[in-house]
């Protein structure tokens, strides 16, 4: 059976277009077979956007599991500061993340990489944001976290989309066993939850607990 989270030479090819609105502008991506909410745009990857999109996420930012890029490439494109990296280990994926950063016209601050989880990943980030693969298992998922945490920058925070029945709260509670700064939901919506797991406290956070 194929996933989204592999690659499948023998799927057919087959050229979508994903419109949606989102902060009041149209939208149009392009997608393939075997990519992962390859006819719309997935309600997690919304509601996660809604919730982070417009926040201070500093200025290089990575994308894990980027699928066709609507995570990464939507950040670029609302804050030309920021510099992104998308990776994926589907090349079908990449294929269309490649194609989409070229169509939203933010190629020259997107750097789309073929890599398994962290597996080619070397920098660091002052954020990461990833619509996890699920449906791979906990042991994908979770080392992700873990190797997540090893990738931010000191100040930095992971950003996540996990369905409550999905183990939402199961994930929250492994993140706070992980991340000194603590990991909480931040939204919530239809049964998604929106998590910012932070590397550190903020420093307000550490001033008022000396008070």
């Amino acid at each position: 059976m194929s996933h989204y989270f592999l690659n499948d030479q023998n799927l057919a090819h087959e050229d979508y277009q994903i419109r949606f609105t989102l902060f009041e502008k149209e939208w149009t991506l392009y997608s393939d077979n075997g990519i992962f909410s390859k006819r719309e745009l997935d309600k997690g990857t919304r509601y996660l956007l809604e919730s982070v999109a417009l926040r201070p996420l500093g200025k290089n930012i990575l994308d894990i599991g980027c699928g066709a890029g609507a995570i990464g490439l939507l950040l670029a494109a609302l804050d030309s500061s920021r510099i992104l990296t998308l990776s994926d280990v589907n090349t079908r994926a990449l294929a269309c993340a490649k194609r989409n950063a070229e169509h939203l016209g933010v190629s020259s601050r997107c750097t789309i990489v073929e890599s398994d989880a962290f597996s080619a990943i070397t920098a660091h980030f002052d954020t990461i944001v990833s619509n996890p693969p699920i449906r791979a298992g906990k042991k994908v998922t979770y080392k992700i976290y873990e190797d997540a945490l090893e990738h931010l920058n000191p100040e930095g925070t992971l950003y996540l989309v996990i369905r409550k029945e999905q183990g939402a709260y199961s994930a929250l509670r492994y993140l706070n066993t992980l991340y000194k700064g603590g990991a909480e939901i931040i939204f919530r919506k239809k049964g998604y939850c929106i998590i910012a797991a932070s590397k550190v406290r903020s420093l307000n956070e550490q001033q008022s607990s000396n008070v």
